[in-house]
C-alpha cells in the first residue's frame, strides 16, 4: 500500500539562550522593544509535518510518499529522503524560494519564541493529488491553506480514504474550509485543544465531527488519546517515555502510527497503541527526526509495553 503524505517539509533552527527571557524584556516597555539574545548553541534539524509523519512511517516499514515542496536549499532534505530509501518524485523544488524555516529560541525556563518563514511551503498547491498513481491511502496535514483544501479535494475527487490533520493550519484555514475538509475526510485527527478550536470555527459539535467520518482520534498529551469509530470509544493509554526530552514532533511521529495501523487494517485499540508508541519513541530525543528505533525494537517495545505483538 501506498500512502500519500501532504504538509509541510521544514528546516528547524533550535537555538538555547543561557539566560531567561524575562529578565531582559521590560513589559512596561515592549512598546520601543529592541533586544538581541546571544544563542551559543545551534542546531539545525530536519522537520515539517510531511517529513516527520513520512519518517515515523518509514520506521514502521510502511511505504510513505511525501508531496511537498522545498526551496533552493532543499537539496540536504531531498538528499535524507533518499538515503532512508523514501522517493522525492513528488517533492517539488520551488525556484527563488527557501525551504520553509522555523527559528526557535530557548530560554532556561523552556519559554520559545519562535519565527516562521513558509518560503517555498507557499507554492505547495502547485501539486497534485492525483499525480501519485496507486495511491491508497492519504493524509492532509499542516501545510499553506490552499493546498490543503486543494489536497483534500483531489483525495476526495479520486476516491482515495485520506487522513485530515489541521493542525498549526486551524488559525489559518476559515470556517468553510473547515467543514468543507471534515465533509470530505475519511478519518480526523487532532488534539484535545484543536478539538475544540476546530468545533468553535465550525460551530460543530464532537458529535457532529463523529458523524462525519469514520474515526476521530483525539490525542490527549500524557493522558493517551481517544478514538472514537463504529459508535464506539477507545480510550488509548500513553507509553511512558524512558526520557522526556523535546515534545515537537510527538504528534506527526502519533500520526505515522496511526497511517500505518489504518494500511494493515489493525483493529483501532492496536493502532491507537502502536501511535501512541510511536510519540513516546520520539519525545525521548531532541528533534523530529533524530529517533532511530528499528522494526525490531518498536515491537519489542510495544510488546514490552502492552504484553502483546501488534502484528
Amino acid at each position: 500500500m501506498t500512502t500519500v503524505i501532504c504538509g509541510s517539509l521544514a528546516y528547524d533552527n533550535i537555538m538555547t539562550f543561557e539566560g531567561r527571557f524575562g529578565e531582559h524584556i521590560l513589559p512596561d516597555q515592549v512598546h520601543i522593544l529592541n533586544v538581541s539574545f546571544l544563542v551559543p548553541t545551534m542546531r539545525r534539524n530536519f522537520g515539517g509535518c510531511a517529513g516527520n509523519i513520512g519518517y515515523s512511517l518509514h520506521l514502521l516499514g510502511g511505504t510513505p510518499v511525501v508531496m511537498a515542496t522545498v526551496g533552493e536549499d532543499g537539496a540536504a532534505y531531498l538528499e535524507r529522503f533518499r538515503s532512508l530509501g523514501m522517493t522525492t518524485e513528488f517533492v517539488r523544488t520551488v525556484t527563488d524560494s527557501m525551504t520553509a524555516n522555523a527559528m526557535i529560541t530557548t530560554d532556561l525556563d523552556n519559554n520559545q519564541i519562535t519565527a516562521f518563514h513558509p518560503g517555498a511551503m507557499m507554492f505547495s498547491a502547485r501539486n497534485r493529488v492525483a499525480d501519485a498513481k496507486g495511491a491508497t491511502l492519504g493524509i492532509v496535514a499542516p501545510d499553506a491553506p490552499d493546498a490543503m483544501l486543494t489536497h483534500a479535494e483531489g483525495f476526495a475527487a479520486a476516491g482515495v480514504p485520506f487522513v485530515f490533520d489541521p493542525g498549526q493550519g486551524l488559525p489559518l484555514l476559515t470556517p468553510e474550509a473547515l467543514r468543507r475538509m471534515v465533509e470530505l475526510a475519511t478519518y480526523l485527527a487532532v488534539s484535545d485543544y484543536e478539538a475544540k478550536l476546530l468545533c468553535t470555527k465550525t460551530g460543530m459539535s464532537m458529535e457532529d465531527l463523529q458523524s462525519r467520518v469514520e474515526a476521530l482520534v483525539v490525542t490527549r498529551g500524557e493522558h493517551g488519546a481517544q478514538i472514537f469509530a463504529g459508535g464506539k470509544q477507545h480510550d488509548i493509554p500513553a507509553v511512558t517515555a524512558k526520557r522526556v526530552v523535546d515534545p515537537t514532533g510527538c504528534g506527526d511521529a502519533f500520526r505515522g502510527g496511526l497511517l500505518y495501523g489504518i494500511e494493515k487494517g489493525l483493529e483501532w485499540p492496536t493502532t491507537g497503541r502502536l501511535a501512541s508508541l510511536m510519540g513516546s519513541l520520539k519525545i525521548a530525543e531532541q528533534g523530529s527526526q533524530t529517533y532511530a528505533p528499528t522494526r525490531s525494537d518498536i515491537e519489542a517495545q510495544y510488546e514490552e509495553a502492552f504484553g502483546h505483538r501488534f502484528e
